[in-house]
């Protein structure tokens, strides 16, 4: 049987005090809405429609060939919402989940369940629930004597009765769609709010004779919505362990998970270790047996087995086997870095390949440059690469030796095994195995101390 997926992801989220849209907000590397379409796409959906409103154009960005996205022009509650997204479904058959795009924590197995429970029981709808320490805020679930779902009751609308109730809907269903939005249509805004309610279709369903089913959750943390920004860290925390306790129980050493963050996605092999105050984002996969940080921050950057990076920041960047960074370096975008290189304490490296065990120990710059194998780079050496127009290239061959205090005046090539002298500025191509020297000479002055004093 088919399945469908409506997101309701139309609000402002006043709270927030954003100019983004709420659902566009983002946990662990990801929007919370995509965790919601991730979540219903491996639950078995074929098809998903997002209901956007506040800053439509963005949420349709963000969810381009993912899903197809209704526009709700006016916030009119969770019905006229749901009502919206009819002409995207007008040709399917089958069910339809209706869940919103606020609920970040959402797991498939819980949907698949859902759809399950329902198919099972020939309800036309059932009502995912959860029993909450505190229920404030949440719809009441109202149950016959039987134990049959008789209606929910917002939570501004309840009776001092009716909260006392634990069990809250979760926002979740799962409707057979024939009838559904007939059914939608027929809904009037009676409540305090002057909304349509999606709840008031069950009651409706109910008056009907028909079967609503409702399936009770063990895990009510999964439903926790975000509506401000101290929501949306609490619920990153919890999505924050989930991702490193599956990392630590795949072979990798998290030495503090409290001071470690780490997007979802980011691959990391056995063996290696993660120190305190670590940041893993985006693409980023790491090898087997490396030690990263403390203090470091990965950002979409490949990385060998082996590697050793400490105190640095390493961004869109490859780095091969066995190499050592940091402390304190910085590789920009489009460095590459190959097997067994060192590039030590305040180096700063961009869009720049480093050839295989070639070092760059300290206290220089490298930007636009080619570097060959087993090349040394004294502290202090700086390619200048931008003549105030334009970024020119730098070529060092292998084996050369650059000495402290070097300018590379690019575009410039040093040749294979070639050295240039402390403190040189070389304006001029190097051939291979030559020494280049560019000093004014020192001069000294006998007595200078002595005489400046008795002035």
């Amino acid at each position: 049987m088919k399945l469908a997926a409506v997101i309701l992801a139309a609000g402002k989220g006043t709270r927030m005090k954003s100019k983004r849209p709420k659902v566009l907000h983002t946990l662990c590397g990801r929007s919370m809405l995509s965790w919601v379409i991730n979540a219903v796409t491996a639950a078995g959906v074929e098809q998903t429609v997002v209901v956007a409103g506040y800053g439509a154009e963005q949420v349709a960005r963000e969810v381009e060939g993912r899903a197809r996205v209704a526009l709700q022009s006016e916030q009119l509650g969770t019905a006229h919402a749901l009502l919206q997204a009819g002409p995207y479904l007008k040709d399917f058959q089958g069910q339809v989940l209706v869940l919103c795009g606020d609920t970040p924590l959402i797991e498939a197995d819980t949907l698949s369940l859902l759809v399950q429970n329902h198919r099972s029981s020939g309800a036309v709808a059932t009502v995912l629930t959860a029993e909450m320490e505190d229920p404030s805020g949440y719809g009441r679930v109202i149950r016959n004597e039987r134990g049959g779902v008789c209606r929910i009751v917002e939570h501004k609308d309840a009776s001092p009765e009716e909260k006392q109730i634990r069990e809250v809907n979760t926002g979740i269903y799962c409707f057979e769609i024939s009838g559904l939005f007939a059914a939608l249509g027929q809904i009037a805004p009676v409540n305090t709010q002057g909304e349509y309610y999606l709840t008031d279709v069950i009651e409706m369903y109910v008056g009907e004779g028909r079967t609503v089913n409702a399936m009770l959750s063990k895990n009510s943390v999964e439903f926790t919505g975000i509506n401000d920004r101290v929501q949306l860290a609490e619920v990153e925390q919890i999505m924050r362990r989930r991702v490193l306790r599956n990392l630590m129980e795949s072979g990798i050493t998290v030495v503090d998970p409290a001071s470690t963050f780490v997007d979802h996605g980011v691959v990391v092999g056995r063996d290696t270790i993660i120190h305190p105050f670590t940041f893993l984002e985006g693409r980023t996969v790491i090898g087997e047996d490396c030690v990263i940080g403390p203090g470091s921050r990965l950002s979409n950057a490949t990385v060998g087995n082996g590697v050793t990076i400490q105190n640095s920041i390493v961004l869109d960047s490859l780095i091969g086997d066995d190499c050592n960074i940091g402390p304190f370096s910085y590789l920009r975008p489009e460095t590459r870095l190959e097997k067994g290189v060192k590039v030590g304490d305040f180096v700063e490296i961009k869009k720049s390949l480093i050839g295989k065990g070639s070092k760059v120990p300290h206290l220089s710059y490298v930007g636009d440059a080619t570097l060959g194998e087993g090349i040394n780079i004294g502290a202090g050496t700086i390619t200048c690469n931008y003549d105030g127009h334009k970024k020119w290239p730098t070529r060092i061959g292998d084996g050369a030796f650059i000495g402290s205090n070097t300018n590379l005046v690019a575009p410039v090539e040093i040749g294979a095994g070639a050295v240039t002298g402390a403190g040189s500025t070389i304006t001029r191509d190097v051939p291979a195995g030559a020494l280049a020297v560019e000093r004014a000479d020192q001069k000294i002055v006998p007595d200078w101390s002595h005489r400046k004093k008795k002035k």
